[in-house]
């Protein structure tokens, strides 16, 4: 029977557009933007770099220059408002980047260094030498912006298991007339055991 119209419905066309790309995440976006920007550096770095000659020492030198794009102010020690949260005027105290920043720039350089072909040994962004600059950031932004970085307090918790220490042991006793009598289980009581986490 036809529909009221006077007629089918056209068959429905293939869809001949390729299926639609995933978005890549906020992160995924801001790694690929931070690769590229130190894969400009290298070049403009004096003398020229290569990322197989890269070191620590030259990833400390690009965090340093990125200082000069930073926004949050930092004192100095003859600063009025040097250990100050909250200064009550502006001050000529220079901008840099926050060590929070730096620290998840670095995280991000690591990652896209390794899916880039990078090896996990030779990572120059992991480097104890970075994580030492980083660490000497931290605690001086801390002191000059009067902004504590508490360390997370290592958890301390205790935790009861019940486990049971032994198998439980079957032993037979034969009966008179050759057949198996009782089987008697003795089974060691539950154990409570105490293990901290730190």
């Amino acid at each position: 029977m036809k529909a009221a119209s006077g007629g089918e419905p056209p068959p429905p066309q293939p869809d001949s557009s390729p299926p639609p790309t995933p978005t890549p995440s906020r992160y995924e976006s801001q790694k690929r933007r931070d690769w590229n920007t130190f894969q400009q550096y290298l070049p403009n770095h004096k003398p020229p770099l290569t990322l197989a000659r890269c070191s620590g020492a030259h990833v400390i030198e690009f965090l340093k220059y990125l200082d000069q794009f930073g926004k949050t102010k930092v004192h100095v020690t003859g600063c009025p408002y040097f250990g100050q949260p909250n200064p009550p005027s502006p001050c000529a105290c220079p901008l840099k980047q926050a060590w929070g920043s730096l620290d998840a720039l670095i995280g991000r350089l690591r990652a896209a260094f390794e899916e880039n072909g990078g090896n996990q040994e030779s990572n120059p962004f992991g480097t104890k030498a970075v994580r030492i600059y980083l660490r000497e950031v931290r605690e001086s932004q801390a002191k000059a912006r009067g902004i504590p970085y508490e360390k997370k307090k290592r958890k301390r918790s205790s935790v009861t298991t019940a486990a049971i220490v032994a198998a439980a042991v079957v032993t037979n006793g034969e009966s008179g007339d050759g057949g198996v009598s009782n089987n008697s289980v003795t089974v060691t009581p539950v154990v409570s055991v105490t293990a901290e986490i730190v």
